[in-house]
């Protein structure tokens, strides 16, 4: 089992904490992960692009002229590609760019991120994080202790205080146990977790 520091809002060590193997410590599986990025980005995709076909233009409905004699070339409809006002030959339509992994492959995308930072020190453990009131300053302070500027902070259910108090922090991001993806996690260069986090992470996700 991986042991790591735990920290206090000052950010001082208070301690050590053994993180569970089946979480923390599994094999890091990079396609995985780079699957899940991709999905992730894919399935945030709106797909909008839309332009009317022939069928689509409203009116036309109507022959403009008759077929001979009137020395123009024959036409059965205004809303026709080549009129101005016409519909596009083959025109673009919502496209849905979403795809879907497995969930075993889900899970251990998350499990393999979630080692890696432990790997690289970037994962830090608070044995509290609460706030007596909705204050970015010092939410701020907290950060600065513990010499984190752009972080993943992970939370519990109680945590409306931080949660308030990190939103207008650039760089800084909170997410619950259950809210946590590999995008996030990747994106910022720390995560910090208090300790019911962590438990509530490897009871989820073990």
């Amino acid at each position: 089992m991986a042991n790591v520091s735990v920290y206090n809002m000052e950010g001082k060590e208070v301690g050590t904490m053994e993180l569970s193997d089946a979480v923390f410590g599994v094999e890091v599986k990079e396609h995985l992960v780079h699957q899940a990025v991709v999905l992730q980005l894919a399935n945030n995709r709106q797909g909008t692009q839309k332009a009317k076909t022939r069928s689509e233009v409203s009116g036309g409905g109507r022959k403009p002229w008759r077929q001979k004699g009137t020395g123009h070339a024959r036409q059965g409809s205004t809303r026709s590609p080549q009129w101005t006002g016409g519909g596009v030959v083959f025109a673009p339509v919502p496209r849905d760019y979403s795809f879907k992994m497995n969930k075993k492959e889900k899970r251990l995308a998350l499990k393999s991120v979630l080692t890696s930072k432990v790997q690289d020190n970037k994962f830090l453990v608070l044995d509290e994080l609460k706030l007596a009131e909705i204050k970015t300053k010092e939410m701020k302070k907290v950060l600065d202790n513990l010499k984190v500027d752009k972080a993943l902070v992970v939370v519990g259910d109680d945590c409306e205080n931080v949660i308030l108090s990190a939103r207008n922090i650039p760089g800084v991001q909170t997410a619950s146990v259950n809210s946590i993806n590999v995008f996030d996690i990747l994106k910022y260069n720390t995560v910090i977790a208090t300790k019911s986090s962590v438990a509530s992470i490897e009871e989820v996700y073990a």
